[in-house]
């Protein structure tokens, strides 16, 4: 596809993903995602502020942290895969904080473990093999 023009209807990338906590438990999930993942908290538009939540910046995609009740997150495979650089430090720094990592399955060209977040959210953590 390098160097065709795409046709109209194609995806051309992902733009959010969206993951749900409790109501009420925005503090702890921006104490855990902004501080202890480092993720950059980003301005939500007005007219959605309400339904709250708050939404995060990682690279040019955003994760949208909403508020929802009655969803045991534990009992999913959904996930948010993040690449980042320093897979040993961020699993480093989020076994200092007490949170139980899971190794993934080996995909060719990545190293990768899991875990899930305060809140039961899965998530996967991924660096490229150089």
């Amino acid at each position: 596809m390098h160097g065709r023009k795409l046709p109209h209807g194609v995806i051309t990338g992902v733009h959010h993903v969206q993951i749900t906590i409790p109501k009420g438990s925005e503090d702890a999930a921006r104490q855990f995602y902004c501080g202890l993942l480092g993720l950059a908290e980003i301005e939500k538009p007005k007219a959605l502020v309400p339904r709250g939540g708050f939404w995060l910046a990682a690279g040019d995609s955003q994760i949208h942290v909403g508020v929802e009740d009655g969803v045991d997150r534990r009992a999913t495979k959904a996930h948010v895969a993040y690449l980042v650089r320093g897979l040993a430090e961020c699993q480093a720094r989020l076994l200092a904080a007490g949170i139980p990592i899971q190794s993934g399955v080996e995909i060719p060209g990545y190293t990768r473990f899991e875990f899930r977040d305060p809140f039961g959210n899965r998530i996967e953590m991924l660096a490229r093999v150089e």
